[in-house]
């Protein structure tokens, strides 16, 4: 994340999706340069065949000169009264499998907010659909970006409310005090996030949320 908002500080105002992603890639991939020797031996050759070790970020980006949206990886927004997302292709299948071990297990419910052994048992699936990264979906992570899998949104020239935000609100809304009172929710009454909205992850014993977040709202 530091990285990516280090490059768009000093990148220029016309700065297209295109040549964003092909910067973006590039500062990565310099970071790789410079910490080669503590990479597990084979430096970048290792880093194309696991994908799990490198250094991967999503990122959703408004150009206010091109008028567009950009969304590689994991996002969503609001245009207007208009919801969009990005998810990963196997998000989805990887929660409802996560899901389904919790239901079947004679294990308290409780026990998974402390140890998420249904977490652990998807993993090895999901460091196996991690090897189509940036080959059927799009992050940054100092590899080509396969630009067909970024999502571009262009808006016309009336005034629009925009909310950029991370995939960690379940529940995206208008405002973030909405926004936030949907994941409080969501704490209270499916904090294994295993029914209507499902997640690889829970809400953990002890913490607000089960991933980051970030939520930003403004009209142009």
């Amino acid at each position: 994340m530091e990285l990516i908002a280090a490059y768009l500080r000093r990148a220029p105002k016309n700065l297209s999706c295109h040549q964003f992603c092909i910067g973006a890639t590039k500062q990565l991939r310099s970071r790789y340069s410079s910490i080669r020797a503590r990479l597990h031996g084979g430096g970048l050759n290792r880093l194309a065949e696991h994908p799990e070790e490198r250094l991967t970020a999503s990122a959703i980006i408004f150009s206010r000169m091109r008028r567009e949206i950009w969304m590689i990886g994991d996002c969503q927004c609001y245009i207007g009264d208009q919801y969009y997302d990005n998810p990963k292709p196997s998000e989805e299948i990887l929660a409802s499998q996560r899901a389904e071990i919790i239901k079947s297990s004679p294990q308290p419910w409780d026990h998974f907010r402390q140890h998420d052994t249904a977490r652990e048992a998807i993993i090895p699936h999901m460091l196996v659909t991690m090897q189509f990264q940036n080959k059927t979906y799009s992050v940054i992570d100092g590899f080509p970006i396969p630009e067909q899998y970024v999502r571009i949104i262009t808006l016309d020239f009336q005034p629009w409310e925009i909310v950029l935000a991370s995939d960690g609100y379940p529940w995206l809304c208008k405002t973030l005090a909405e926004s936030e009172e949907r994941l409080r929710w969501q704490k209270e009454n499916d904090p294994l996030n295993i029914g209507e909205f499902k997640a690889t992850k829970a809400f953990m014993q002890g913490q607000d949320s089960f991933d980051d977040r970030a939520y930003i709202r403004f009209k142009v």
